[in-house]
């Protein structure tokens, strides 16, 4: 998957995390033509959604992994077991899916 050391991947997180900018949302047809033209481009790994986080992101993430073929579909879950159980279904349909987990953790320093 993910494992050559001379390799620069690219991980793109257009699709979850440009969302975020105030105003922007995009359709399920919208990301599917960004997801092909960043599979044209060569990109590693498409960062699709948050799956859990509505069921609109759920179906977009789905919509994705069916979509596109020589790319890495990736969805972000917290590290619960509900999280981590509706990515694997999202990304069911994926030639090569790919899930990650975070959880916040409490610094005593400042960033």
């Amino acid at each position: 998957m993910l494992h050559d050391p001379n390799h620069l991947y690219i991980f793109d997180t257009t699709l979850r995390d440009g969302e975020q900018v105030p105003g922007c949302q995009l359709t399920t047809p919208e990301k599917i033509e960004i997801a092909k033209d960043l599979e044209k481009l060569g990109v590693d790994v498409i960062e699709a959604g948050f799956p859990v986080s509505s069921p609109g992101d759920f179906q977009s993430v789905v919509e994705l992994s069916k979509a596109v073929n020589d790319v890495i579909i990736c969805a972000l879950t917290r590290a619960n077991k509900n999280d981590i159980d509706v990515a694997a279904e999202a990304l069911k349909f994926a030639k090569t899916p790919y899930s990650y987990r975070y959880r916040f953790i409490r610094s005593a320093y400042p960033i």
